[in-house]
């Protein structure tokens, strides 16, 4: 496993909640990262991206409530989600994309996140 992903969570409609992207054992600084969700009953699908430059790209669905962020000196990506939804719900992965050679991605294991009402 090359990226580990923590900080998912119980949290009520409304709340907030940090995702941590940990990609200590790749050259981080020279990946792209996204994180991906997949709902109870539904396809995976893309949440948010940053490149290596600190370019973000959104998903509609969650652009201006989460924020994707990273740290390549501590080699850690992050999610800041706020006014969380119930849709929010799934388990959300990390995802490291080398550039140049895309074979050479990774996906974490995901990390839950409930949203209650």
């Amino acid at each position: 496993v090359r990226v580990v992903e923590s900080g998912g969570g119980l949290v009520t409609a409304g709340g907030s909640l940090r995702l941590s992207c940990d990609a200590s054992t790749i050259s981080f600084s020279i990946y792209n990262m996204g994180w991906y969700r997949q709902s109870p009953g539904k396809e995976r699908e893309f949440v948010a991206s940053i490149t290596r430059e600190g370019k973000t790209t959104y998903a509609d669905t969650v652009k201006g409530r989460f924020t994707i962020s990273r740290d390549n000196t501590q080699k850690m990506g992050y999610l800041q989600m706020d006014h969380l939804e119930l849709e929010d719900t799934g388990v959300y992965y990390c995802n490291t994309v080398h550039p140049a050679a895309t074979i050479l991605t990774y996906w974490g294991q995901g990390t839950k996140v409930t949203v209650s009402s």
